[in-house]
This record gives C-alpha cells, sequence and structure tokens, in this order.
C-alpha cells in the first residue's frame, strides 16, 4: 500500500507532445521486497516517440490479447500515459524484513518505466543484478539490447554472409555489433552522417548514406550483384524495408524488426518482394523464432546483452549521446522529436 511519507516522481504523457512530472506516493514494502532508487532511464526513440507523436495503434485501436489482433471499439492505452519507459537502471536502497538474495547498494537493470523509484520482489530483482564490470548507465540496454540480440537470432547470420541493416539508431548499432559477433559482414545504411561515422568506428564494412545512395546497387555491387545473404529493417520505415527487399539476395530473408506504424506507403510488394521470393520475418521481443523458444527467453536475451557487454565484445555506453535531468525530459522528447541527428541514445538521470 502507499505509504504517504514518501513521494516519488513521474515522467508522465499528458497528451501528444506534452511530457509533465506527476508526484505519487511510493509503496510500502512488504516482507520480500526491495526498493530500487532509479539511476538511469533510457528513450527509446522508437515506440515511445510514437507514442510521444501519438500515432502508436495501441493509442488509436484495442489488442485484444487473447486473438493477438488489434480491434475496433476502445483504445489499449490513453493519456496520460504514467507507464511508458522500458529501460531502467538503479540502486537497491531499501531490504524488505525477509530480504536475503539482494543486498542494500546492489544495482539493478530492468524494465519499469520512467519514474524515480521502483519496488519488486526480490527474486526479480536478484536475478537482474548489474555485473561490477559495468557502468550502471549500460543497464539501460537490458530491453533495447534483448531486442536487438532477438533480431540476430531471427536473421540467422553465418560465418562470411554479408548482412545489411537499415537503420543506425541505437537498436541497428546493437544489431551490427551482435551480428558482427556472428561473423557477418555488416553494411550500414543510414541518412544521417554522425551515425554513420559511428557505425565505422565499430566495424561496419560499408556505411552507405541512402540520401546519397541506392543502398540496393551498391550493396548488390558489393557483393559480385548477389544482394545480401540477409536485410535486417530496425528503423521502422517503410522505406527503408522496400530498400532492404531490394538489396537482399534471390530467395533470401529480410528480418522487419522496427515498429511500423500507419499505412506501408512506398512498399511495393509487387517488385523485387514478389519477383525474388523474398522472405520477410516479423522480429518483436513478445516471442522468440520457434526452434530457439525451448531454449531462449526474455531473461535469457536481458542477461546475455548484459555478458556481451560486460566481456567487452559489444560497447553500447558509446551509444549515449545526450543525458538530461529526468524533470527536464520535455526538453529531452523534443530533441528527439525535432533534431533526431543529433542524437542517438537519449538518457534521463534520476
Amino acid at each position: 500500500m502507499p505509504d504517504p511519507t514518501r513521494t516519488g516522481f513521474i515522467v508522465a504523457l499528458a497528451c501528444p507532445r506534452a511530457v509533465s512530472i506527476v508526484e505519487f506516493a511510493e509503496l510500502a514494502l512488504t516482507a520480500n521486497q526491495v526498493r530500487i532508487r532509479t539511476l538511469y532511464s533510457g528513450i527509446s526513440a522508437g515506440t515511445e516517440l510514437g507514442q510521444y507523436r501519438g500515432v502508436s495503434p495501441h493509442l488509436n485501436k484495442r489488442w485484444d490479447d487473447e486473438r493477438r489482433m488489434f480491434v475496433s471499439g476502445g483504445v489499449s492505452k490513453s493519456y496520460p500515459l504514467t507507464d511508458w519507459g522500458y529501460e531502467e537502471v538503479g540502486e537497491v536502497v531499501e531490504l524488505g524484513a525477509a530480504v536475503t538474495k539482494v543486498n542494500c547498494g546492489d544495482v539493478v537493470w530492468g524494465t519499469w518505466g520512467h519514474k524515480s523509484s521502483h519496488v519488486a520482489d526480490e527474486d526479480w530483482a536478484a536475478a537482474r543484478i548489474l555485473p561490477s564490470a559495468l557502468d550502471p548507465i549500460c543497464g539501460i540496454y537490458s530491453h533495447v539490447g534483448a531486442i536487438a540480440l532477438n533480431a540476430v537470432l531471427d536473421a540467422d547470420i553465418h560465418v562470411g554472409e554479408y548482412v545489411a541493416v537499415f537503420g543506425m539508431g541505437v537498436m541497428g548499432l546493437t544489431v551490427m555489433q551482435i551480428a558482427q559477433l556472428n561473423g557477418g559482414m555488416v553494411m550500414a545504411v543510414d541518412g544521417i552522417t554522425k551515425r554513420l561515422e559511428l557505425a565505422r568506428v565499430l566495424g561496419a564494412e560499408a556505411a552507405i548514406n541512402f540520401t546519397e545512395q541506392d543502398p540496393a546497387e551498391v550493396i548488390k555491387d558489393m557483393t559480385d550483384q548477389r544482394g545480401a545473404d540477409v536485410s535486417i529493417e530496425i528503423s521502422g520505415s517503410y522505406a527503408a524495408l522496400h530498400s532492404a527487399i531490394r538489396a537482399t539476395a534471390y530467395n533470401a530473408r529480410v528480418v522487419s524488426a522496427g515498429f511500423h506504424t500507419g499505412e506501408g506507403r512506398g512498399l511495393m510488394l509487387g517488385e523485387e518482394f514478389h519477383h525474388n521470393r523474398i522472405q520477410v520475418i516479423s522480429s518483436q521481443i513478445s516471442g522468440q523464432a520457434p526452434h530457439l523458444a525451448h531454449r531462449w527467453n526474455r531473461l535469457r536475451l536481458n542477461r546475455t546483452v548484459m555478458q556481451l557487454q560486460a566481456q567487452g565484445r559489444i560497447d553500447l555506453q558509446r551509444l549515449v549521446t545526450h543525458t538530461y535531468a529526468a524533470r527536464d525530459a520535455a526538453q529531452a522528447y523534443q530533441l528527439l522529436d525535432e533534431n533526431p541527428s543529433d542524437a542517438v541514445q537519449v538518457v534521463l538521470k534520476f
């Protein structure tokens, strides 16, 4: 139950493009719970911006969980939004009377929204303690990193294959690094010079600016006119998905992992998709590929991303470009909405 003597705050969305700060009474702990003080919360430039702009399908239709489809009549989410955000890390600051698996001072990663504190069961927290080798800010990548890893698993990359990754935001730069661990030679595609420069630093075989070159033609030229062995579209752009299909080899696959909103304008399925027998696979974090689901789950994906960071095999801290005080969150969202070329990962500090 709420403890009126303790208060925290949530970064809320009152309506499209209107960020507000809402105070709340913190919960009192039960015997097996811990209180986590949020250190950082990352902003998703995909799903969250869709909510910020008011274009997410969940704000306009109702998701039927049982039938797994959007239906008319009602909506899944409505303003004000207080439960958005899924890139959090914090420090354990209080223990319930019976807690034995977690200590005060432990740093815990997870998903609890843009709020200053979170109450969790000790088993949940104990399973999500950040490796001591990592800077706490690296903990924000548990969920977005899992999305990227899931896309790479869906892509089924083999050593020596050419992998085209469309979109060099946080997700794309993470996908690129994990794909390289699988032995893939990554061709990075984006329209923002700074992001392409970062892709080069992180080891991309090629960095293709779609505002200057046709990615499909460049990729065909690089692969003896064959095309990418697999392409991953992670930007949520229909035009990028169409470009990925064009760039991919005959009878090969495209993984669609970006969060697309609205109608599919720019996606011409009667062209290369039809003539080249392209398989388009939807990758989404709610599940894993059928042949992997008995071995992989969400927690394993999350933990793997943390382990790869701790081992120095991927570098996600480098993706942080801007940090704002959490109470200045409105400025952070405005930056991502109006000047996306200036930022990669934007973080709120609590």
